[in-house]
């Protein structure tokens, strides 16, 4: 399968180097690392940041129990995680101008733990996460009632999400916001 979105990307430590490996390893070994039917997958996801205000958006996931990015699994067919994440992103929180900030690439990259449910056993997702800004923060609207959403300073998203490792991506965001001020 064709990886060029991860032509060139630098990770940040050992432990994103490993999980970079183990997307490299699935990338050559599955035909379809995007299917949900293998124990490790691809998903692709973004936090969602408003510039002018340096704030961040999380959405609460009923099935993991916490507050984290917007994102998800490719639909049948979909191989590009940016087209993918601007999808689920556009769709779990309906803002319509959602854009790659500050450029398409990625932000981070890192393996997470799935619990089981909706008839599927404990997995792991290979996740691939951007950067999206929005100019139009009181657009949003959340997919559905268990699903609120929040705009968060990354020092208030950090508390909520206490040790997930979309920490890390929230380091990452406030240091390209750091370079608006």
């Amino acid at each position: 399968m064709t990886s060029h979105w991860l032509d060139g990307y630098l990770p940040l430590g050992p432990a994103e180097a490993a999980d970079v490996e183990r997307v490299r390893q699935l990338l050559a070994a599955d035909a379809d690392p995007w299917s949900r039917s293998t124990p490790l997958h691809l998903t692709a996801s973004a936090l969602v940041v408003h510039p002018p205000t340096s704030r961040v958006l999380l959405r609460w996931h009923q099935r993991q129990q916490r507050w984290l990015q917007v994102g998800g699994h490719g639909d049948p067919g979909e191989t590009d995680p940016l087209a993918i994440a601007l999808r689920e992103a556009a769709e779990e929180t309906g803002l319509p101008d959602l854009v790659a900030w500050p450029a398409e690439r990625l932000c981070h990259i890192a393996i997470c733990q799935v619990a089981p449910g909706k008839g599927e056993p404990a997995h792991e997702h290979a996740d691939l996460r951007y950067l999206f800004a929005t100019h139009l923060p009181e657009a949003i609207r959340p997919e559905d009632e268990g699903s609120p959403l929040r705009w968060l300073t990354i020092s208030e998203a950090r508390e909520l999400v206490a040790a997930n490792n979309i920490t890390i991506t929230l380091d990452r965001a406030e240091r390209e916001l750091a370079v608006l001020r």
